[in-house]
């Protein structure tokens, strides 16, 4: 039986991987790089749903804690599929009067909020796996082995989907690790599957529950670490905040710089206003001009300026 799902499961991946990476004269246009991402969630969220239906069912057939316990962890990826899709959709919403930058903030709110559900399933993982260590209870390990097997298959091909944007994007990168993560943690239960059937040793379940628990928990930190200093409007781990100020120092006809500030837009667009002191106000354009270009280059796409003459009082002191 399990050996159909897993070629069905087969059969469906190849479909869809063949619809994203199928060629396209226009790989280099920014809408359809939109819908390749777009495919690839919607591929995503397919895939883990049924793992997690057939992870679930074998785990209470079974009684594996590690079964269960990872279906609990991939029911977590599929929710956070869905919420990094939704970010995904709403940051494409056109600004308007109430919210003058769009929904583009949202992909942060919905990485604080992943990492939120990741630490929830973890809290879940934890308590039923500690429980399964007092309590040990008989499993039968070939089918541990053949459902964790098919897990191996679903988290790598979600994992490939997202890999090639995971660098463009701290909700995709999210997903990503997710399930490139998952993917090892399903490699460990195939081991523990294999080890339970040839010695009978049921105490290395809850023991791979306790392993994911640990994988889940250093996954998500980093996640929640960049999410909660997006949040709160700090400087993107990408971007150097000294760097930036010694490039727009370095501008000619620029004399010194203040009120610089950098924050992230969203989780793919960061912003900057600061007040520019110039030699003479005649060079103001220049300076802007050159200014976003080097701006540009170093992932600042929104750039703000407020020029001011040398010596002039700025009244903007508690800024």
């Amino acid at each position: 039986m399990f050996v159909s799902i897993f070629k069905q499961n087969i059969h469906t991946f190849v479909k869809i991987n063949n619809i994203i990476t199928m060629p396209n004269i226009h790989e280099h246009n920014p809408e359809h790089q939109i819908t390749s991402l777009n495919k690839a969630y919607i591929g995503g969220i397919i895939l883990n749903s049924l793992f997690v239906v057939i992870e679930f069912a074998a785990g209470f057939w079974i009684n594996s804690m590690g079964l269960i316990s990872d279906a609990g962890h991939n029911l977590g990826d599929v929710a956070a599929i869905l919420l990094s899709l939704l970010a995904f959709r709403l940051s494409h919403v056109k600004n308007n009067e109430t919210y003058t930058y769009g929904y583009k903030k949202s992909t942060v709110l919905v990485s604080l909020l992943n990492s939120f559900i990741l630490l929830i399933t973890l809290g879940f993982i934890l308590t039923e796996s500690i429980r399964k260590f007092i309590h040990p209870q008989p499993l039968d390990g070939t089918v541990m082995a053949w459902v964790a097997g098919i897990g191996v298959f679903v988290n790598g091909a979600t994992a490939f989907l997202f890999m090639k944007d995971k660098d463009k994007d701290l909700n995709v990168r999210g997903v990503f690790l997710h399930m490139a993560a998952d993917a090892l943690v399903s490699i460990g239960v195939v081991a523990s599957g294999i080890i339970i059937s040839l010695t009978g040793w049921y105490i290395i379940d809850p023991i791979i529950g306790l392993v994911i628990s640990i994988v889940i928990l250093t996954s998500t930190w980093n996640l929640l670490h960049d999410s909660i200093r997006l949040s709160l409007d700090g400087v993107p781990e990408n971007i150097n905040y000294d760097n930036i100020e010694d490039k727009i120092l370095k501008t000619e006809n620029v004399c010194s710089i203040h009120h610089l500030h950098i924050w992230a837009l969203s989780t793919t667009e960061n912003a900057l206003t600061a007040h520019i002191v110039v030699d003479d106000l005649q060079h103001m354009e220049q300076v802007k001009h050159v200014l976003r270009e080097k701006l540009s280059k170093l992932g600042i796409g929104h750039a703000t300026f407020e020029f001011e003459n040398k010596g002039e009082h700025c009244e903007c002191e508690n800024d």
